[in-house]
């Protein structure tokens, strides 16, 4: 395995960094948040899209190309590289992640963070379609309903085949519903079944370990000590994380001082005002699906000079009747595509037409905006600007 991560720049006011992850198929610069390609391509378009969009780093889904094609199909036609058409650096994760989206995520509207629909407290999940054990997790696919048992092995196994350059310790991450009992329960097993991913990792392959134990502080500083003490390659931090960001920041806050100068992942969160705030605190790399799904509901990104702000999440929603004669541009800032060529108001006719092209172009928006919003973060560091530029967003 060739793999390595070099800290370039330290802020001098805050835990931010900036720093470079080499791989045999790249190199990428961090702070960055990684595009999601859960089935191994990004709705809405194309590899030569992505291409184009000069991305240095995509992350694929365990569990879904597990179910459909299958590793083993994507062994024989080379590899995840060549079955995405994407020759750079790829992330996966374990399929730990669906053990809470498919179970008690499911039954209880729990999320990471706070929660869908109520805030109701189960122990085990008895509805979803994944089924945790000492064991492994017990699923039904969600394309054929045939029964999948995930373990660390086969999880390493898959991600082996797969052929990614970064891999994810198997874990289970827990809800924001779940009780102290069963996150701490929870946290010790994911423990066992991650130092098994270390037995049988591919070695060619780097792998992180994953830090666990809810918003409990006790928990998470415990968590800390045992992931820090084992030899991966770098740290993610996951699980739930309270009912509301706050509880998210503050678990950086006294986590990230217990952690050496590995790599630090952030799975599933990349919010604009999140990426700010866990940048500061010392994050490297973030993953969430969010960027390319709201783009394909109507909402845009946008920036500070177009209104963006923390109470709309720095987007627009194109959907509404106000951007119907609007001839401004999505956000003059930003150079993609659909910024270029067309007016909110042309945008919006094309979204309720339900064009292919909307979804195009705006897929293509939103990771652009991303792109380079995580250019300017990492050009702050560089420069000693970083609570500047962060000022001018946030506030």
């Amino acid at each position: 395995m060739t793999f390595s991560f070099t800290i370039t720049h330290q802020d001098k006011n805050s835990r931010a960094r900036a720093g470079i992850i080499k791989t045999p198929h790249g190199k990428l610069e961090t702070p960055y948040l990684i595009p999601v390609a859960t089935s191994g391509y990004i709705r809405a378009i194309t590899p030569k899209d992505i291409a184009k969009l000069k991305i240095p780093c995509l992350l694929a889904n365990t569990y879904h190309l597990h179910c459909k094609p299958s590793e083993k199909i994507i062994k024989k036609k080379g590899g995840l590289h060549k079955y995405m058409k994407f020759p750079k650096i790829i992330f996966t994760d374990s399929g730990g992640f669906q053990a809470f989206s498919l179970g008690i995520g499911r039954e209880t509207g729990g999320r990471k963070i706070g929660f869908f629909t109520n805030n109701r407290k189960v122990e085990q999940n008895t509805q979803g379609i994944a089924k945790v054990t000492e064991r492994g997790v017990t699923f039904n696919s969600i394309y054929d309903n045939s029964k999948k048992f995930i373990d660390s092995k086969i999880s390493m196994q898959i991600q082996s085949d797969l052929g990614s350059d970064i891999i994810m310790a198997f874990d289970e991450c827990t809800s924001a519903t779940s009780s102290r009992k069963y996150i701490e329960e929870s946290m010790h097993r994911s423990h066992r079944w991650e130092k098994l991913s270390l037995k049988y990792r591919d070695k060619k392959q780097a792998l992180y370990g994953i830090i666990h134990g809810g918003w409990f502080k006790d928990l998470r500083l415990e968590s800390a000590k045992v992931i820090n003490s084992l030899p991966f390659d770098g740290i993610a931090i996951g699980g739930s994380l309270g009912s509301d960001k706050k509880s998210m920041y503050e678990v950086l806050d006294y986590v990230i001082p217990e952690l050496d100068d590995r790599p630090r992942h952030m799975l599933g969160i990349g919010w604009v005002d999140d990426l700010f705030e866990c940048v500061e605190r010392g994050m490297d790399t973030f993953d969430c699906v969010e960027t390319t799904r709201v783009a394909r509901h109507g909402y845009l990104f946008i920036s500070p000079k177009s209104g963006g702000n923390k109470k709309n999440k720095f987007r627009l929603s194109i959907r509404k009747s106000f951007y119907e004669k609007d001839k401004r541009k999505i956000d003059p800032t930003c150079k993609c595509e659909l910024c270029k060529k067309y007016t909110r108001s042309q945008t919006r006719e094309m979204y309720k037409a339900k064009s292919p092209e909307y979804y195009k172009l705006a897929t293509i928006h939103n990771i652009t905006f991303m792109l380079n919003l995580m250019e300017k973060i990492r050009e702050s560091i560089k420069k000693s600007k970083f609570s500047k530029l962060k000022k001018e967003w946030i506030n």
